[in-house]
């Protein structure tokens, strides 16, 4: 007989009584998990596997859509947005979807005009969404009243949300304090609120001021009280059960391979603290075990690589210093990167909360977390010593000029004038509802876009994102080929790519052979991509050539040593003239002037997106057009040539 012992899984149902007062959870792993550790990157054939399974474990709501979802899915996964709702409402029958709603910008980046706002609701609604988690980023409430007529008229749970951000290290002061929030949640309350969320989206809400705050809050109102908190700091799971003591209704978390980093804390730590209390959850411990060996076994590993594995500790402390949110920090590291500038990491941090003063000291989450993000950027790359401000993003423009809302403390009046200086609209801000001023966008939609919108949903989408929704429309209906970029990959395609890079960094690409020949007149060179490495590879084709078609590498033998070589440079301009550069990788959103025409310097060129922000580059020179390099959507490097003036 074996002298090995027996284990038997602990029964963690027996003599377990049904909480008094459970504490509901929302599971946020198919929308905020994967947004914020994979950059939204996750696909809708990934989410199958385990949606009946989620389904069985009775959470409150499971968040599946909105947030960058929209506009991700299309842009980089070749999915349609409207689509993932109705499959996954095949799988998720019992439990309700929730989603993230931008209020007036819906899920985009600017507020849009109330006819689309309202279309889009309906649509959403009807295509399945139950929850409709609603934000402003600016906690200005006028920005709801269209989406929430629309919520209330399609039958559907409101939920209003206060955008949770600081000016000092812990909750008080002058701007955002116990007085600021209870008065922002009796504002939604009164606005017929079904629930009031929290929407802590830096982790910056302390245990012990958390407390405090869900008290106030359940005394001041009678709606249930959400809280949603990243683990980004590391406070949040010590800040939920301080929340959950204070008498909290609903908590966010993730299942476990979702969690943590800038997401959100697990939900089995939390299920197991909670065991045999009166807030007991009453999940089965054992039906999320299953789940998570799904995902780690067969969802995980396709997208291990765009995992940030560059920091070995899960927490990042210094949020609490700058309070920039996991997605804005990681884009302007990338940012920052592309533009070989990241050794200007230091400066964008201190620079920073200076823009943020600067305008209004907005809450930092999208939008504003990407304009205030953006404009740091160009102000430690582009400005001098005698002035500051030297880029101004469009969206910057905008927000001085009232098209986002009301900002907490007045925008600096030095900046708003220097920004609204030409502004089209007008140099003088608006006090009203942003959009009050906004035309009706539907009909000019539909006749830009013409036949290729087939329905109401291409036509939202198209709306919402002209240049990327217009190309993705032309590969939903085959217009134009889908290209390799944006297709799914296998468990093979990683398990063949583990095997290449492994290789690799051996520098053994393939076997060498003792008896190595010559090299023939045959002789090829191929670029090679490794992750982030670039490698310049010569190839000699023979009769034993082996092609690796699932990467982006092609080995045969005998091959050279692989030589990270540097990127080449942009092309040079092929026609006299002054070179119109790109200041920062980015894309092409449109050419405001065409070939032919005649600009001045300081004239606006071309528009230029760069992390969701528009950028307006203008002429270095008087002179003509002449030698457009781009075209709308199209991605360039920076220092690309970008047409020529001359």
């Amino acid at each position: 007989m074996s002298d090995q012992v027996k284990m038997t899984p602990l029964d963690y149902s027996a003599d377990r009584p049904a909480a008094g007062n459970p504490v509901k959870i929302m599971d946020l792993s198919i929308r905020d998990g994967h947004q914020s550790l994979f950059a939204t990157r996750g696909r809708t054939e990934d989410m199958i596997p385990v949606a009946e399974m989620m389904d069985e474990v009775g959470f409150w709501a499971i968040e599946t859509w909105g947030g960058a979802t929209f506009d991700t899915m299309h842009r980089f996964l070749n999915e349609d947005p409207w689509e993932r709702l109705r499959t996954l409402k095949r799988y998720i029958k019992k439990t309700p979807f929730s989603m993230l709603l931008r209020a007036q910008n819906l899920v985009g980046y600017r507020n849009y005009a109330d006819d689309l706002a309202y279309a889009f609701v309906d649509r959403a609604a009807e295509n399945g969404m139950d929850v409709f988690r609603t934000f402003d980023a600016l906690n200005d409430y006028r920005n709801f009243e269209t989406v929430v007529k629309q919520i209330k008229k399609s039958g559907k749970h409101f939920q209003g949300c206060i955008c949770y951000t600081l000016t000092e290290p812990r909750l008080g002061g002058e701007v955002y304090n116990l007085d600021y929030y209870v008065d922002r949640a009796k504002s939604l309350e009164s606005m017929g609120a079904d629930s009031v969320c929290i929407k802590d989206m830096a982790g910056l809400l302390a245990p012990y001021d958390a407390y405090p705050l869900i008290k106030a809050l359940k005394e001041a109102v009678e709606i249930p009280i959400h809280l949603h908190s990243h683990f980004t700091s590391g406070m949040s799971p010590m800040t939920h059960l301080k929340a959950i003591e204070a008498g909290v209704d609903i908590i966010d978390t993730c299942m476990t391979p979702y969690a943590y980093r800038t997401s959100h804390a697990a939900v089995e730590p939390l299920v197991m603290a909670l065991l045999g209390t009166n807030r007991d959850t009453g999940f089965d411990i054992k039906k999320l075990a299953a789940i998570n060996e799904v995902l780690e076994k067969e969802v995980m590993p396709k997208y291990k690589h765009l995992l940030d594995d560059s920091k070995v500790s899960i927490i990042d402390i210094n949020v609490l210093l700058h309070q920039t949110p996991g997605g804005m920090l990681s884009n302007l590291v990338n940012q920052l990167r592309e533009m070989d500038a990241l050794d200007k990491i230091g400066d964008v941090y201190r620079e920073l909360p200076k823009v943020r003063k600067d305008l209004g000291q907005i809450p930092l989450v999208t939008p504003t977390s990407q304009i205030v993000g953006v404009q740091t950027v160009n102000n430690v790359l582009h400005d001098t010593p005698d002035e500051r401000y030297k880029m101004i993003t469009g969206q910057v423009k905008d927000l001085c000029y009232g098209l986002y809302g009301k900002t907490a403390v007045p925008i600096n009046a030095e900046l708003q004038k220097k920004a609204l200086k030409g502004y089209p609209r007008g140099e003088e801000p608006i006090t009203c509802r942003p959009a009050e001023v906004l035309e009706p966008e539907l009909e000019k939609a539909k006749a830009e876009i013409g036949d290729l919108a087939v329905d109401m949903d291409d036509l939202i989408l198209y709306a919402q994102f002209p240049v990327t929704g217009k190309k993705f429309l032309e590969w939903k209906y085959g217009k134009t080929e889908v290209p390799d970029s944006v297709k799914p990959i296998t468990l093979e395609d990683v398990k063949k790519k583990d095997e290449i890079i492994k290789k690799a960094k051996a520098g053994e690409l393939i076997e060498r052979k003792s008896d190595e020949p010559a090299k023939s007149a045959a002789l090829r060179t191929f670029n090679v991509f490794v992750d982030n490495e670039y490698f310049n590879v010569e190839v000699d084709p023979t009769g034993d050539v082996q092609v690796v078609s699932a990467a982006p590498v092609v080995a045969a033998a005998p091959a050279a040593a692989a030589v990270p070589v540097a990127a080449k440079p942009a092309p040079a301009a092929d026609a006299d003239g002054t070179l119109l550069l790109a200041p920062m990788p980015g894309m092409i959103v449109k050419y405001l002037a065409n070939e032919g025409d005649s600009v001045k310097m300081g004239d606006a060129v071309v528009v230029l997106e760069a992390m969701k922000m528009e950028n307006s580059l203008t002429a270095p020179a008087d002179g003509v057009v002449k030698c457009v390099k781009f075209g709308s959507g199209d991605s360039v490097a920076k220092g690309a040539v970008l047409c020529v003036i001359g």
